[in-house]
């Protein structure tokens, strides 16, 4: 053999061999807008029952700590917003479904990803555009400018080909047109991380109540999310692709009537997840998640690594990865003692984990927090409490549990 067929047999076996590497894993998340999880269960839908039967089925919460400083609207924007940034409406700014001023210094999900890996494509295909172009922000100097290799949205200016009527029924007819492209983009293109929002669910709630007409609504919804699903599972038979399938809701409805939300009820604020994997952590398993989870699970699952200063930042954690306690909260006990309190997954193992806290939120303004740590603590005991010295005209203090495998974050006014 010579060099030259030498060199051209050793670009072959490359080639060959980068070919038959397995994929990188993929996930989408699809939002059915508006069901309760009352509802969910009353309606027919074949369809997230078989990915529920490969995976699980979770119960969940929108709407923050109840009362508390991350309180946050159960409205539609708001529930987006929690989902793809992994934080309550305190930080990332979405209060109503204008969108007017969102703080993308808590970067999304898609954002996340593309910082991690810049050659990955990411799509959207939503019923609604300003998803893209104002929650997202794409293309905006405070997201990174970040592009989209894939989307399919805004028919809903489209008054000409989907005239709108009283009932909706022209987002019932988008919503079909979203799912057909999503799949149709799915199987031929498979992106690695993609969004698909789908709303007629929401404005049948609106419309009828919890009524016939409501259940119909998400029995067409679940048939589009077969077609998706479909086109993922047709990918992984044919490519041996790996892929999270996620799919959730933005918030609940008021109790009995099923026509509103936006309030603090056990029915606004109670959702679901459902997923096709079933090796979920002990959290998921043994206790409610939150919408603020979707992230941190989505960004383990593509191994997204997400920087420290947004990772103090998030409000949920994985459901996937390995955890170590949840429920982080906290107070001050005279002004110096910072008591602090959480549940601890494994209620008998030693485990360590650091306090830290930063007394500023520059963050929220695009800089960054110093963070100083103030004590170790056993994650087993639950609780701590530790002497805390505030600086000069701060009344404000940032905690994070910094434990081995994730952190928890606290906000705590003096």
């Amino acid at each position: 053999m010579n060099k030259k067929t030498g060199f051209i047999w050793l670009l072959w076996t490359i080639g060959l061999f980068s070919f038959a590497q397995a994929p990188g894993n993929k996930a989408i998340y699809i939002i059915m807008d508006g069901i309760p999880t009352d509802i969910i269960h009353k309606a027919s839908t074949p369809n997230l029952d078989r990915i529920e039967k490969e995976g699980v089925f979770l119960n969940s919460y929108v709407g923050g700590e109840r009362g508390g400083y991350s309180e946050t609207p159960t409205i539609s924007a708001n529930g987006y917003a929690t989902l793809v940034t992994g934080t309550w409406a305190h930080k990332n700014n979405i209060w109503d479904n204008s969108l007017n001023d969102p703080n993308y210094n808590y970067p999304t999900l898609f954002r996340l990803y593309k910082d991690a890996y810049p050659d990955g494509k990411i799509g959207i295909f939503s019923t609604w555009l300003d998803n893209r172009t104002k929650l997202l922000g794409e293309g905006l100097p405070a997201t990174g400018g970040i592009k989209f290799d894939y989307h399919f949205d805004g028919l809903e200016i489209d008054t000409e080909n989907y005239p709108h009527d009283k009932k909706s029924y022209y987002i019932k007819r988008i919503d079909a047109e979203v799912a057909m492209a999503t799949a149709k983009t799915i199987y031929k293109n498979g992106p690695d991380l993609s969004w698909v929002y789908l709303q007629y669910t929401d404005d049948a709630g609106h419309h009828y109540g919890n009524s016939p007409e409501l259940y119909n609504s998400i029995t067409f919804q679940d048939a589009l999310v077969g077609l998706i699903y479909d086109a993922v599972k047709q990918r992984e038979e044919e490519f041996g692709e790996n892929w999270l399938f996620v799919v959730v809701t933005d918030h609940g409805r008021t109790p009995i009537t099923a026509r509103h939300h936006g309030g603090q009820s056990d029915n606004e604020r109670h959702t679901w997840m459902i997923m096709n994997k079933k090796d979920i952590n002990q959290y998921a398993l043994n206790y409610r998640t939150a919408a603020v989870d979707l992230l941190p699970t989505i960004c383990g699952f593509l191994d997204v690594k997400i920087p420290a200063e947004t990772q103090y930042e998030l409000d949920g954690i994985s459901v996937l990865k390995e955890i170590d306690a949840f429920d982080l909260k906290g107070h001050l006990s005279g002004g110096k003692i910072l008591e602090l309190n959480w549940n601890a997954i494994n209620k008998e193992k030693d485990m360590e984990a650091e306090v830290l806290v930063s007394f500023t939120n520059n963050i929220k303004v695009g800089g960054k927090d110093t963070y100083q740590k103030i004590g170790k603590v056993n994650i087993k005991e639950e609780k701590a409490a530790i002497p805390i010295k505030f600086p000069k005209n701060s009344d404000f203090v940032k905690v994070v549990l910094k434990t081995p495998n994730h952190t928890l974050n606290y906000w705590i006014y003096k």
